[in-house]
Formats: C-alpha cells, sequence, structure tokens
C-alpha cells in the first residue's frame, strides 16, 4: 500500500499543496507548529474513522478558508478523496475513483496505523480510548468492522434514546434494537477477539532484545455469541431503563496489556517501557497485516525519533527499512534520521509549505 501522491486543500494552515510520494521512508523536518503533523493527519483520512487527532471536521479545515476542505491521494490507479463542502461543513464525504462512497470503504484500499506523542497516555487515561485504538487495529485488518462498529453505535444510541424516554417505549419496539444490538455487538466483539488472538501470536515472536514484549487480552466480559449478547439485554432491561441507558454490551470494552517480561500491567510501566510496548504492537500489527492482506500498511510515525537513544532509533528504522512498505515521520530535527536508507525522501516544513530538502 504506497501512496504515489498527496493534494491538500484548506486543511489546517495547508490552502493547497501536492505532494509527491514514493515507496519506503517519506521524512518531513520542520519546527513544532510548522505544519508536520497536519501532513500525517491528512493521510490518515484517508482511513475509517476520525484521524489520528480525532478532530471535529471544522477544526480540520482552514481558518482562512471559507469552510470546507479535501484530501485526496493517489493509490496505484485509485484515486481517493475525502473531505467536506462550503455547505456541508459538520459531513463528510468521500469518493473512490469519483464516485460517492461511504467513508468506511476506504479500509478496503489502505490499511493505515499510527503513533503519536498524544499515544503516550493510552494505558493511563480512559477505556474509550484503548476501545478507539483496538477498533482501528481490528479495522486495518478487517475492514467491515468499521460499519459493524457504526451500525451497533447507531442502534445503542436509539435503545437508549427510548430507555431515557418518561414514556415506557413499545417493548417490540425494544425488543428489535435488541436483536440489532446482539447481531452487530457479536460481529464487533467476535473480529476484536480475533485480533487480540492472532496479535499476541504474532508479538511471541517479536526481537524483546529492541523493544518491550507486550501480551494483550479482552476485557469484554466474554460477550462474545449473539444469543449470548441478546439474553444479557433482555436480562439488563430493567437496570438499563433505570439508567436510561445500555450498561453492558461491546462498548463498555477495555484493552489490557502488559509488559511480558515484567508480567506488570503496562500502566504500572514507566513511560520510556509504555511507549515500547506500542512501538511492538504496532510494528507486530503492521506485520500481522502484511501476512493477512498481503500488502504492508501505511506507518505514520510522529515524533518517535526524538523518543528513542541512538541505538533504538537506528534498529527501529532498520527493521522499517527490511520489511518495506511506506513510512510516513516527522521530527524537528534532520539529524534525528542519518540512519534511514538513502533512498528516503526528505522534506524541509516551514509555515506550511514543503520543500525537499
Amino acid at each position: 500500500m504506497t501512496l504515489s501522491q498527496l493534494t491538500l486543500h484548506n486543511f489546517r494552515n495547508y490552502p493547497e499543496l501536492r505532494l509527491n510520494a514514493a515507496p519506503g521512508f517519506m521524512v518531513f523536518s520542520g519546527a513544532n507548529g510548522a505544519g508536520k503533523t497536519n501532513i500525517l493527519e491528512a493521510v490518515s483520512l484517508l482511513a475509517p474513522g476520525r484521524g489520528l487527532r480525532r478532530a471535529s471536521l471544522r477544526d480540520i479545515a482552514s481558518q482562512n478558508g471559507p469552510g470546507d476542505f479535501a484530501v485526496a491521494a493517489q493509490l496505484d490507479d485509485v484515486h481517493l478523496g475525502s473531505g467536506t463542502s462550503i455547505d456541508a461543513p459538520e459531513r463528510r464525504k468521500t469518493r473512490i475513483n469519483e464516485a460517492a462512497v461511504p467513508t468506511n470503504d476506504l479500509g478496503e484500499w489502505l490499511s493505515i496505523l499510527w503513533l503519536t506523542p498524544a499515544m503516550d497516555r493510552l494505558f493511563t487515561e480512559g477505556a474509550s480510548g484503548r476501545r478507539n485504538f483496538l477498533d482501528r487495529l481490528v479495522t486495518a485488518l478487517e475492514p467491515s468492522h468499521a460499519r459493524n462498529c457504526a451500525r451497533y453505535e447507531a442502534a445503542r444510541r436509539e435503545r437508549n434514546r427510548l430507555l431515557a424516554d418518561a414514556y415506557s417505549a413499545d417493548k417490540d419496539w425494544i425488543d428489535g434494537l435488541d436483536v440489532q444490538l446482539a447481531q452487530f455487538g457479536s460481529l464487533v466483539a467476535e473480529a476484536r477477539n480475533r485480533m487480540v488472538s492472532a496479535l499476541n501470536q504474532r508479538l511471541r515472536q517479536s526481537d524483546s532484545q529492541i523493544f518491550a514484549t507486550p501480551a494483550v487480552e479482552l476485557a469484554d466480559g466474554q460477550l462474545h455469541g449473539e444469543q449470548q449478547l441478546q439474553r444479557m439485554l433482555q436480562q439488563n432491561r430493567s437496570a438499563d431503563r433505570a439508567a436510561g441507558r445500555t450498561i453492558r454490551g461491546p462498548h463498555r470494552t477495555d484493552l489490557n496489556v502488559f509488559h511480558s517480561a515484567k508480567q506488570q500491567p503496562a500502566d504500572k510501566c514507566s513511560t520510556g517501557e509504555q511507549k515500547a510496548l506500542l512501538f511492538s504492537i504496532i510494528l507486530a500489527h503492521a506485520d500481522l497485516i502484511a501476512e493477512r492482506r498481503d500488502s504492508r500498511p501505511i506507518l505514520l510515525l510522529d515524533e518517535v525519533a526524538a523518543h528513542l537513544d541512538p541505538q533504538r532509533r537506528a534498529a527501529l528504522f532498520g527493521k522499517l527499512a527490511e520489511r518495506g512498505g511506506q513510512v510516513w515521520l516527522t521530527g524537528t530535527e534532520p539529524e534525528l534520521f542519518r540512519d534511514i536508507p538513502e533512498n528516503a525522501l526528505h522534506f524541509e516544513v516551514s509555515d506550511g509549505t514543503v520543500t525537499p530538502r
């Protein structure tokens, strides 16, 4: 999976940008605030979901523009595009080869994984961040997962609306929503379970001399099967009505991560160890995607080089070069990337302009 061109229109601090890309390393260096991460965010919006910042659409559009934005890219002979229009700035529209499609269809064409400084808090903050991270991993492996998550959430919102209503909703109506929740919820839960099982197997093969080796597990109350979920929803309906929301289900799943060698939860590890665990998960998952989808995912690594000592930095770049694929990296100093292969493309970013080095 390699982009050959990226085009931005009214995207953050880029009124217009057209960037030619190539397989291998795409390296962007420049001062903080110059717009390096904005480029990676644009690429991340070529996958299902809200991108690596999870920003609102209005925040993505250039402050000096009319309110719309667009991201487009060339993938072999396929043209991908996503963005908003001036008359509908809160509605994202997506096209593949100029045909309008649901945004989740992007997952059929591209798998994109990223690692950002904000993810350093993944293990210490709430479960929703880990759940979003988990679902991104699953979607990169099984693109249909994004659609199943969206359908589950739509049914859950409608059920919650009925549960919170002061008047008792029609029993048959809620029964029908329970069927939908159980159907899509089981698909979501089973896909997560498959991914965690496959990822653990891949992690056991990883090189622990470079980064710590993690083990991952689902905290989902073992609620996987469709009939099991439907029974749970029916049994909990009184409690759910009292709470005005659906208390249990796949929307409450958490992802537990452990440092295998230390047998220690990730949230009890040092900041450096937590970053190493994340590195290991991303690299192992990229290998898993390459094996299952017969093509390596695009990796977006934002400011990762600065937080590694020179030895681990060189080892990381060597690992990435050995595996191939397209890797987009940012950093404040070009010197951080001296161990990257000579055929890498280097760019200087300065106040919304991008210049080849």
